[in-house]
């Protein structure tokens, strides 16, 4: 988002009380920030209903916030003018670092499938069926639609597991990239606006559920290993006990309760993009998104010739110390959850 564009998403919230640690006792109401995948108003219809029974169980009033790109959920939790968000998993990382954010619990899929999968995707009647056609391809052959840098699956993991492990400049390699929200990049390879876009397989499903005729036009060219399902942060601030109700209204949202009905929360889930229930999670779900990270940040310094050799080895070595601090955490956090 342009720093004017984000400053009038920022300024629109001003009416909203702000949080502070003075008047935690009397939260007012609490401002839910939404990733930008599609068009606001579509996002809105899909969310109301969530927000809406959300309020009844916190007590106050939830409000949704639909900025125009990533950066400015985080921009407008650091600035506490949004107090919850639905993020990825890449936006949630300057969310916790950057904006007083906390992951509490993570989203699941109503196959059972506890994450998803970062995909390239191209024209059915393309000529290119897999990564090797895309990368072993004369370089300016071929558009690129790219993700939201602040998306895992549009940006941060096919960066890495499909361009840096095989050595790829993107800049090199494509006549034109182009950068756009998942739903921007669907439509622009059904157009052939673009040549292949990265995305993932929920956005793919909930197109081919929306607009079957253009779906039809996309396919799968390639996946990434298993993201872990989309983080929801709150930030760390809020006080325990609004914590615990916005926490256990999570966790019991479409499960068999008494007094619940459950099948018309499943199906307010299932309309967000195929969701399930929730499942409790913490900040150690991103280690693996930083780790790609920080192998990403190796790659380009060992390929960088404006470095000298003493200034190289001193930034590779930092980032061989990150990996290994990153590492001993995801094994602490293996063995917690154990």
């Amino acid at each position: 988002m342009h720093a004017i564009s984000r400053r009038a998403a920022l300024t629109g919230l001003l009416a909203a009380a702000p949080l502070t640690r003075a008047a935690q006792a009397a939260v007012p109401e609490l401002n839910f920030g939404i990733i930008a995948v599609e068009g606001s108003q579509s996002l809105r219809t899909k969310w109301e209903p969530f927000l809406q029974d959300m309020e009844k169980v916190v007590g106050i009033k939830v409000n949704g916030f639909y900025p125009s790109d990533y950066a400015g959920v985080v921009e407008a939790m650091r600035f506490n003018k949004v107090q919850i968000a639905w993020h990825g998993n890449a936006s949630a990382i300057p969310a916790v670092d950057r904006a007083e954010g906390e992951v509490f619990v993570q989203k699941t899929y109503a196959n059972g499938e506890l994450g998803y999968y970062s995909i390239i995707i191209a024209h059915r009647d393309s000529p290119i069926n897999s990564l090797d056609d895309i990368i072993r391809s004369a370089p300016g052959t071929y558009n690129l639609g790219n993700g939201d840098p602040n998306s895992a699956s549009g940006f941060l993991i096919p960066g890495y597991y499909a361009w840096a492990r095989n050595n790829v400049d993107i800049r090199k390699l494509f006549k034109n990239i182009v950068t756009a929200s998942h739903g921007t990049n669907l439509l622009a390879v059904a157009n052939r606006q673009v040549d292949v876009a990265t995305n993932n397989n929920e956005d793919l499903e909930a197109f081919r559920r929306t607009q079957p005729a253009r779906a039809a036009l996309v396919r799968e060219v390639w996946r990434s290993p298993l993201i872990p399902g989309d983080p929801m942060v709150w930030r760390k601030d809020l006080p325990s006990d609004l914590k615990q109700k916005v926490r256990a209204f999570f966790l019991e949202y479409g499960t068999e309760r008494a007094g619940a009905d459950t099948a018309r929360e499943r199906k307010v889930l299932f309309d967000l993009g195929g969701w399930g229930t929730f499942k409790a999670s913490s900040n150690a779900q991103l280690l693996p998104i930083r780790q790609v990270q920080q192998y990403r940040d190796r790659l380009a310094v060992e390929n960088n010739p404006n470095l000298s050799g003493d200034d190289k080895a001193k930034r590779l070595q930092d980032i061989d110390d990150r990996l290994k601090a990153l590492d001993l955490q995801m094994e602490d956090a293996k063995a917690v959850s154990n």
